[in-house]
């Protein structure tokens, strides 16, 4: 049986309006795709840290009661787990605050068992870390090399803008090593300075990966794929915008739970994707985002994960 295997960090959001807390939830980009892939059923695994607090031990029960293996976090007892405030504007769209109080970064663990045509989910800053990218690199190395299917979420913040010249080579690395690329044009902004979906495909991605989406906010998701392929798909429009904070993480688990239940193999990946293969995975992707920015939780709505459950 197919399953997903994510590498990231672990949080714990605190969600603020008008400056006033109204929420806290576990969160982390790659920690809420595969939440919403374990809700819906996806066999998923994740790769993280955390502390020995109450927070920590908060995080590994959501992830068991959420269907997602929690065996390669390690949980360090001298650690403090991570907090991140999002403050919400006018349109719910977030900005963000990071506290973390780990005395250094060690990630320490064994690598999961890794399979023919599995997922791997990587990205963020967790992804380029100069300290812990020996264990980073080593494990998508690892999983490449055992035929998984590797999906990069480039989630580049602003508030690491300073660091991209000494973090070029780790970036040019995990683009290397993908076999999908996906990123915001905030992202493409702080790092290579360009917003236009082309000019980003051209000079940074096509080099290293034909398979290439880019995501604006409220603007159609645009694709650049093999054979010159070249596409927008509209956002699906909802009146119901609560908060945004998801929208990217839950676009990379609808588009994974796309190619699962599509049966998109390592092989086909390689080979190129049809168009129709595309359209379909594409719009898992954006039922996703849509349902996630419903609400103030950073994953999709068990109502929604139990209508496709697997």
């Amino acid at each position: 049986m197919r399953k997903v295997i994510g590498i990231g960090e672990t949080v714990f959001d605190i969600i603020f309006k008008d400056d006033q807390p109204i929420a806290a939830v576990p969160g982390g980009s790659t920690f809420n795709c595969l939440i919403s892939l374990g809700r819906c059923g996806v066999r998923a695994s994740f790769i993280s840290e955390t502390g020995n607090d109450r927070v920590g031990q908060h995080i590994l029960r959501f992830l068991d009661e959420n269907g997602v293996d929690n065996k390669s976090v390690s949980v360090y007892p001298d650690s403090k787990s991570p907090l991140s405030l999002a403050f919400l504007n006018e349109r719910n769209d977030a900005e963000y605050i990071f506290y973390k109080d780990h005395p250094k970064d060690r990630l320490d663990f064994d690598f999961p068992e890794v399979n023919e045509d599995d997922i791997v989910v990587y990205g963020s800053y967790y992804a380029v870390n100069p300290v812990i990218r020996p264990q980073v690199l080593g494990f998508l190395e690892y999983a490449k090399s055992h035929g998984a299917i590797l999906y990069y979420d480039v989630n580049f913040r602003a508030s690491h803008k300073d660091e991209v010249v000494k973090l070029t080579s780790n970036i040019l690395e995990n683009l290397e090593l993908a076999d999908i690329v996906r990123g915001s044009a905030e992202d493409f902004s702080v790092m290579f300075r360009k917003t236009d979906a082309d000019a980003i495909y051209r000079s940074q991605i096509s080099f290293y990966t034909k398979k290439f989406i880019c995501t604006n906010g409220a603007e159609p998701v645009e694709l650049r794929a093999d054979g010159g392929l070249k596409k927008q798909y509209p956002i699906l429009k909802s009146d119901e915008v609560v908060s945004t904070i998801g929208a990217g993480d839950n676009f990379n688990a609808g588009f994974i739970y796309g190619m699962m239940k599509y049966g998109i193999t390592r092989e086909q990946t390689e080979k190129g994707l049809t168009e129709s293969q595309w359209d379909k995975v594409i719009g898992c992707a954006l039922q996703f985002s849509a349902n996630v920015c419903k609400s103030l939780n950073n994953y999709v709505d068990e109502e929604f994960a139990k209508n496709l459950k697997h």
